[in-house]
């Protein structure tokens, strides 16, 4: 077992055997199942009983956190945010799942900035994909920090193809922002500038391939835009704090199982 606690709330990885039992108490409660189609949410006081066995990341998320984000879909005078308990999961939020798995197995190398930028990115994933189709687009990012349609664009395309060679000046005009402009946007929306948002997502994807086994090292970094597989290793080297040989080496690893042991703060 994993455990992590921050602002975000609570994360855990566990083993769930068949008829464990998963309460979601009073915060809102996002399951995903390793090798499962679909992605769980408990609304507080819900419970989910495991039909088989599996591992399972359980992110027990912080009402305040959600609203901060998200103040119009998570107000605190309604208790059930969720309105499917389950949903098919989409490939992006699948990608992120499991990058995140990997990244809590290895949690030696694991930052608070990056754990706390991918679950950012899995509840605006999830916004994106399961609540807002069911919501007008008005009361929807009403008071949010992701509220300005361009700022939301330009992450839908840097999620699309995360490159370190690509042009932010032509990012910017393609969502019809000057560059000063799209910088402060950027920062407010996200708490990240562009750059920086870029850099997490070329590692997650470093880190979903390096740990899947898929391709060489050389691959990868010429998947991701870099010139030279030397600057690659610097970048992740900088990023990670270990090259990518041995995040490889430490991920296709398998986990010594552990006991429940006191929650590992992160902040």
């Amino acid at each position: 077992m994993r455990i992590f606690e921050g602002r975000f709330g609570r994360l855990l990885l566990i083993e769930l055997a068949p008829q464990d039992e998963l309460r979601a108490q009073d915060d809102p409660t996002i399951v995903l199942q390793q090798g499962d189609g679909t992605i769980l949410f408990l609304n507080p006081g819900e419970i989910h009983v495991s039909l088989d066995a599996r591992r399972a990341l359980v992110l027990h998320a912080a009402p305040e956190w959600l609203r901060q984000g998200f103040p119009a879909l998570f107000p605190p005078e309604d208790p059930k945010p969720f309105p499917q308990q389950r949903e098919p999961i989409t490939p992006r939020i699948r990608q992120l799942a499991d990058a995140l798995a990997v990244e809590v197995l290895n949690d030696r190398f694991l930052s608070t900035e990056r754990l706390e930028f991918m679950l950012q990115e899995l509840v605006l994933s999830i916004v994106e994909t399961y609540l807002a189709r069911r919501r007008t687009s008005s009361p929807l990012w009403r008071g949010s920090r992701f509220a300005d349609s361009r700022i939301r664009r330009a992450i839908a395309l840097l999620r699309a193809h995360p490159n370190k060679d690509l042009n932010m000046d032509q990012l910017a005009s393609q969502v019809g922002l000057s560059r000063s402009r799209f910088y402060d946007l950027f920062q407010l929306c996200t708490g990240f500038s562009p750059r920086t948002y870029l850099d997490m997502l070329c590692v997650e994807a470093a880190i979903c391939r390096l740990s899947s086994g898929r391709g060489k090292i050389a691959e990868v970094s010429a998947e991701l835009g870099f010139s030279a597989q030397s600057n690659f290793t610097r970048f992740f080297l900088n990023q990670v704090g270990v090259p990518p040989s041995e995040y490889r080496r430490a991920a296709s690893r398998p986990a010594a199982p552990e006991t429940p042991a006191d929650p590992k703060p992160t902040e």
